[in-house]
């Protein structure tokens, strides 16, 4: 038997958090045979997740697949949530959400079992709703950052407002590479489009600024 990751603690803790599930979530995992670190520990994860509440169930693929294209995931690991209607919602993580955005997993989890509903202010929908280009926001994190979550759900709620939209959690430390690319030196990074680049987790309203700024 393999080692678990998740203590017993955390198990009960995790119980308690999906006992608010209303519908079934489905996550589409992408995994690559290739040169993948993280693959078997993000794999193992989902599994005992979906161990502790049968209304989350995963599915696997390859992220050279046809699925992979579909949902555009280019690297691995890779998550993609359903709705229970099985809707794409442009919710995103590459990487394993360990840490602090362990939470931010299991808080999208339960969003997206009630249909996820983006929890934004009436304001900031309607700018978001307007919007009819196509969108992509980067969220650069590491795990130990306790103000990387925040910056996330926002981005993840931006996404959920909007099918024009999608948002990646993306662990820094794992794709090193793009980390570079976008040169990370602090996190929580945000990239909108490849134009627009701020750092923090800044208010709602100064997020969506931003995103607009970079249409």
């Amino acid at each position: 038997m393999e080692n678990k990751l998740l203590p017993d603690n955390v198990t009960k803790q995790v119980k308690e958090v999906f006992s608010a599930l209303e519908g079934p979530v489905k996550a589409l995992f992408f995994r690559s045979e290739k040169k993948c670190d993280y693959c078997n520990t993000a794999e193992q994860l989902l599994n005992e997740l979906s161990g502790i509440n049968g209304k989350l169930t995963y599915e696997v693929f390859d992220v050279d697949s046809e699925m992979a294209r579909k949902y555009e995931i280019e690297l691995a690991p890779g998550i993609v949530l359903l709705t229970p209607d099985g809707d794409d919602k442009g919710v995103r993580f590459l990487g394993v959400p360990a840490g602090h955005e362990f939470g931010t997993l299991l808080q999208d989890i339960v969003t997206f079992s009630k249909g996820a509903k983006p929890e934004l202010s009436k304001e900031s929908l309607e700018k978001i709703e307007a919007i009819d280009k196509p969108v992509e926001i980067k969220v650069f994190v590491t795990t130990t950052c306790p103000y990387c979550p925040r910056a996330v759900l926002t981005a993840h709620h931006i996404a959920m407002a909007n099918k024009n939209i999608k948002a990646y959690m993306i662990e820094a430390n794992e794709f090193q590479e793009m980390s570079m690319k976008y040169g990370v030196s602090s996190v929580p990074q945000i990239v909108v489009n490849d134009r627009v680049t701020f750092v923090g987790a800044i208010p709602e309203g100064q997020y969506v600024e931003q995103v607009l700024k970079a249409l």
